[in-house]
């Protein structure tokens, strides 16, 4: 995959301070926030946030001057980190490469569903992220279908939804959340 910039990079770029001591503090907010949305879903506390990455509310506010800011830059970072994924797992097989891409879309879905009640569906971040993720993990399904290895009788779209929606149930742990995903898949790969 060639080295393309994603609408969303742009976005986590030009949040990010450019202080190292600021940019510490950004990326443990973003950490914990993560952490804290996933654990307690949209509600989380701002001030447990903010204990998370050890720092006051006062750089919580600094950084994310709204809830709504927070959640944005949380879900933009998350996005983020899967286009970073598709250029890794680019080089590999064309069913490695998407599954692996796939791995890091279910760990993304569990802090998407603690934030995604906050976004509106029309804000520049939401588009520029699910643009961003189309234009990553697009090419990876696009590659196995010509390949072979992937159904053509489905688009990027009606995977993701599927995948979404395995995600969003409950699970007894990771590892049967896996193996589900592990048998769903199979209806989509094509086998020689």
């Amino acid at each position: 995959m060639p080295a393309q910039s994603f609408p969303v990079s742009e976005i986590v770029a030009s949040q990010r301070p450019h202080r190292k001591d600021a940019a510490r503090n950004y990326d443990a907010l973003l950490a914990a926030a993560r952490e804290a949305f996933a654990e307690n879903g949209a509600e989380a506390s701002l001030e447990d946030i903010a204990r998370r990455a050890g720092v006051g509310i006062g750089t919580l506010y600094r950084n994310f001057p709204t809830r709504r800011h927070l959640f944005e830059s949380v879900y933009a970072d998350e996005v983020n980190a899967l286009c970073e994924v598709a250029r890794e797992v680019a080089g590999l097989e064309p069913w490695e490469a998407l599954t692996s891409w796939l791995d890091r879309f279910t760990d993304y879905m569990v802090t998407k569903r603690a934030v995604r009640e906050a976004l509106d569906d029309e804000s520049e971040v939401f588009l520029a992220c699910r643009d961003s993720m189309y234009g990553a993990g697009g090419p990876l399904f696009e590659r196995a279908q010509k390949a072979g290895v992937a159904r053509p009788d489905m688009d990027f779209g009606d995977l993701l939804r599927m995948v979404a929606g395995i995600t969003a149930t409950t699970f007894v742990d990771d590892t049967q959340r896996d193996r589900v995903l592990s048998v769903a898949l199979d209806g989509v790969r094509v086998t020689r």
